[in-house]
């Protein structure tokens, strides 16, 4: 698309929206322009083949988008009532403004927004938050680096409630969000110093005359401090346009808030770093959710829930290069679409992360145990209702487990969690087999059922008859008349019982002899054991959150979307899992898992059925 030549570009008029954040990161953008041609394709124009569309290509929870919008723009009294540049025959803004309205459901839904989230939105970057009132140590190395890297930075001062965007005596304005152009390191001489002075290019994107009026502002004596070869390799210019330079520590002193979007892999390929001379970070991703009774777990706050969360291995093997044998990582959790589900009445969930370092970097998932005795290496800066939570953490190399969450367990939410790091990492979620464990040990039966097998043999002669083997309808009555004297329960069914029938039922014959109806009991004894030991309250219940944990007790290994699926099949709608449900349940998990293994016949996690196959093998579980 035609953008403008000259001095005005990037720079815009103040919208009627209160999209300012918005603004501020098309700004930065501009400061890019390989960046920009990605987002704003420079081939479109008003003549060639005109046809009233426009394309624009926008990052959208990790995906390059490509957005479509027609050439019809908002106005009043002829002129945009949106964001527009400060050249009246410049559209592109406001036509970006459009597409990423059109994105996001409506131009209302760009209502209050950080300039972060638009940033990450035109280059697929993670973006730091710091306040500089509490900036780390480090923060001018950080910020170099992040200039080195093409990085887009942005800063802000907080505004005063009772008034909107003021402008102060220095002539910094309030509540505004500025462009962070430039970070050098430059040759000063004065009379009483000589050496590199650190300093930062801002840009107001209204790019009026509101601009810094203190040390090195455009009008300022001490700028004949600085040789004029440097003046030109900083490119300063002494106009009234919107851009300003200013040292490291009256920026620093004089804005409270600072954003940095770190670009990755997603952001340039190589051709695009190589003509732009900037290096990159490199960064691995991973897509999921937290489902409610499943594994939305909530923080460290809920012990008993928070191990339910997905976790996630990241392993660092090379220190940075300029790091005492450490390596940056930046960790970036990401809530997808909220901004679009507010019309729905949803809103931005409290997100964070925490990171725990692994003794064993090829363990499966980390149990309530390891939480009760192992504190967290680092964490988010804090829980919070942005769509993004980002944090920078200085670690050993080593394997380290990573943790998602919600602030409170039950929430319901889709995420993309996102690490850079300097050198090459490995990441991916903690997951097992689905299996049962062949090397447990049985437990010796207690007193009371060594007495209760007596009573089941009696009960079996009794009923069985001549043949000795007893139906469904059969095995119903024995076992009630045992479990009904343990549990407050209904009993079991006589599909319930059509499960066990099957799962010990070797020549298809829709009965059980004794020895198969013995082993039947062996299996029923161990999973009653467990139930009772999790159930604490004796309620007849246990929380879907510790069904992993219990049927792991039983001799199960179960992935996470197995595990999923079964708390979708046999919870309740208060999301627990009751007696005859967590019976059932590890009923059908060992008939299904070993008619599985007796198609497998090579032993690789890979079974062939034909279609007969699969249905008796189905329908009778």
């Amino acid at each position: 698309m035609q953008k403008c030549k000259g001095g005005n570009t990037g720079y815009f008029m103040p919208p009627c929206l209160s999209d300012c954040w918005l603004l501020a990161a098309i700004a930065s953008l501009t400061c890019n322009e390989v960046l920009l041609n990605k987002v704003v394709p420079p081939e479109q124009n008003f003549t060639d083949e005109y046809c009233g569309l426009f394309k624009f290509n926008i990052w959208h929870e990790g995906d390059w988008t490509e957005v479509v919008v027609d050439d019809r723009l908002p106005s009043y009294m002829d002129n945009l009532v949106f964001m527009h540049s400060a050249d009246k025959h410049e559209f592109w803004s406001a036509l970006l403004e459009k597409a990423y309205a059109k994105l996001h459901g409506s131009y209302e839904s760009l209502k209050g927004g950080s300039t972060s989230e638009a940033m990450e939105d035109f280059t697929g970057g993670v973006t730091e938050m710091f306040d500089l009132k509490k900036a780390p140590k480090d923060l001018l190395t950080i910020m170099l680096k992040a200039h080195d890297r093409g990085s887009l930075m942005g800063c802000s001062i907080d505004a005063d409630p009772n008034q909107l965007e003021a402008e102060l005596a220095n002539g910094l304005i309030m509540g505004h969000a500025y462009s962070v152009t430039a970070v050098k390191m430059v040759e000063i001489q004065t009379p009483g110093r000589s050496g590199k002075l650190p300093m930062v290019r801002c840009r107001n994107p209204w790019g009026n005359e509101s601009e810094w009026k203190g040390a090195f502002s455009d009008e300022s004596e001490r700028w004949k401090y600085i040789t004029d070869s440097d003046k030109e390799e900083i490119g300063l210019t002494q106009e009234d346009d919107g851009e300003f330079w200013m040292t490291f520590g009256d920026w620093q002193s004089n804005f409270q808030k600072l954003e940095i979007c770190n670009l990755g892999p997603d952001s340039l390929d190589d051709d695009e770093l190589v003509k732009i001379g900037k290096k990159r970070w490199e960064a691995t991703s991973e897509v999921g959710e937290w489902i409610p009774n499943v594994n939305a777990g909530g923080c460290r706050n809920y012990l008993q829930t928070f191990f339910t969360n997905p976790q996630y291995r990241v392993t660092v093997t090379d220190p940075d290069e300029d790091e005492d044998d450490l390596c940056t990582i930046l960790v970036g959790v990401l809530q997808k679409d909220r901004r679009k589900k507010r019309k729905e009445g949803l809103d931005m969930l409290t997100i964070g992360y925490v990171i725990y370092k692994l003794k064993d970097p090829d363990c499966g998932p980390l149990d309530v145990d390891f939480f009760k005795y192992n504190a967290s290496v680092a964490k988010s800066p804090s829980f919070i209702n942005l769509r993004e939570v980002c944090g920078r953490h200085m670690l050993q190399p080593g394997t380290y487990c990573i943790i998602p969450s919600t602030f409170e367990p039950h929430n319901k939410g889709e995420y993309l969690l996102r690490i850079f790091t300097e050198k090459a990492n490995v990441t991916h979620e903690i997951d097992e087999e689905t299996a049962i464990q062949e090397d447990q040990e049985e437990k010796p039966p207690t007193e009371e059922e060594v007495e209760q097998e007596d009573a089941l043999k009696r009960s079996f002669k009794r009923v069985s008859g001549d043949d000795m083997e007893i139906d469904a309808f059969e095995l119903r009555d024995i076992l009630n008349a045992v479990f009904k004297k343990e549990f407050d329960f209904d009993g079991f069914g006589v599909d319930a019982c059509r499960s066990m029938v099957a799962m010990h039922d070797g020549d298809l014959s829709g009965k059980l002899g004794f020895d198969e109806f013995k082993t039947l009991w062996t299996d029923l004894r161990k999973w009653k054991g467990v139930f009772k030991e999790f159930d604490k309250d004796s309620s007849g219940r246990l929380s879907s959150y510790e069904l992993r944990s219990a049927l792991h007790a039983s001799g199960f290994k179960l992935s996470n979307r197995t595990f999923s699926t079964l708390v979708m099949r046999f919870s309740n709608k208060a999301g627990e899992i009751e007696f005859s449900d967590f019976m059932l349940c590890a009923i059908k998990l060992k008939t299904m898992l070993a008619s599985f293994k007796s198609y497998d016949a090579q032993r690789q996690g890979i079974a062939a059925f034909d279609v007969d196959s699969f249905v008796a093998t189905t329908m009778y579980s």
